[in-house]
């Protein structure tokens, strides 16, 4: 099972990353943050009163907020590391954010076999590799290496912090629901600072007519990363975290497979090798 959910949330992932990035091609990247955040809101909300979640409100929830509150963070350097640097060199890195719930698993106690260990290590140079990290070129700026890793072990505590945050499967959905109205009053924020600024909310040559067009596609992205984030707590309740958190960090093979699929993007032999070891490492964690 804990593998099960773990590749589900990989996949989810992916897609939610590389429709995300195409949307913010065309639309600012906060206003998409904040847009289909705003929409898996309403969704949620909606569950949460069918199910009669808020009778499991507590202090677990607190972790719902934590990870709200650094999702948009992490998010936000993110973006700007991606605008200060080379692709190749920002995504690869922003990958290691698997240590920090990794790194939970372990010291709770959790002791992977031999062969997990192996599928682990296959699996995260996979990861990076898969990103077709630059080896060479020119030097990257420190502000990009350091927003990077800020994304990173934002990413990390994000996976972390949503697996403690409910024990139950209503639970789960009132979790989610309080970590998304905390993503928006979060990236809200930013975005109303932003405009403050002088930067747009609104894609220049169509506005909101834009955003309007754009909505499925908003909503596809906002449920999608809700769904990853609810399947990966399940994962990592149900099985080990060490094992959970790198399958679930897959997700970069899944946007360039969709990048190559929809896009016509070809995959450089070093993302092509990467693919391969991280399904060569989801195997032998499988089979531990």
């Amino acid at each position: 099972m804990t593998a099960l959910f773990a590749l589900a949330t990989c996949l989810l992932w992916g897609l939610a990353d590389f429709g995300g990035g195409v949307l913010a091609r065309r639309v600012p990247a906060l206003t998409v943050v904040v847009v289909s955040q705003a929409i898996a809101v309403v969704v949620l909300g909606a569950i949460v009163l069918a199910t009669g979640a808020w009778s499991e409100a507590g202090p677990l929830l607190w972790y719902a907020v934590g990870a709200g509150v650094v999702g948009p963070v992490a998010m936000l350097a993110f973006y700007k590391a991606l605008a200060l640097g080379p692709m190749g060199v920002v995504s690869p890195l922003a990958s290691i954010g698997v240590v920090v719930p990794v790194g939970v698993g372990l010291v709770v106690g959790e002791r992977p076999g031999l062969l997990q260990v192996a599928g682990i290590a296959v699996a995260v140079v996979g990861i990076v590799l898969a990103g077709g990290p630059e080896l060479r070129g020119a030097a990257v700026r420190r502000q990009a290496i350091a927003l990077t890793l800020v994304a990173a072990f934002g990413f990390g505590a994000v996976m972390a912090l949503i697996s403690e945050a409910s024990t139950t499967i209503t639970g789960l959905f009132l979790a989610l629901f309080v970590q998304r109205v905390t993503n928006v009053a979060v990236g809200g924020a930013a975005l109303y600072v932003s405009v403050r600024r002088g930067a747009p909310a609104l894609p220049e040559g169509g506005g909101s007519r834009v955003i309007r067009t754009a909505l499925p596609a908003l909503a596809f992205v906002g449920l999608a990363d809700v769904a990853a984030n609810g399947t990966y707590s399940i994962a990592a309740q149900n099985g080990p975290v060490t094992v959970a958190a790198v399958l679930a960090s897959l997700y970069p093979v899944i946007t360039a497979l969709a990048a190559r699929g929809v896009l016509k993007e070809r995959l450089r032999a070093v993302q092509a090798a990467g693919a391969g070891l991280a399904l060569i490492g989801t195997v032998l964690l499988a089979a531990g």
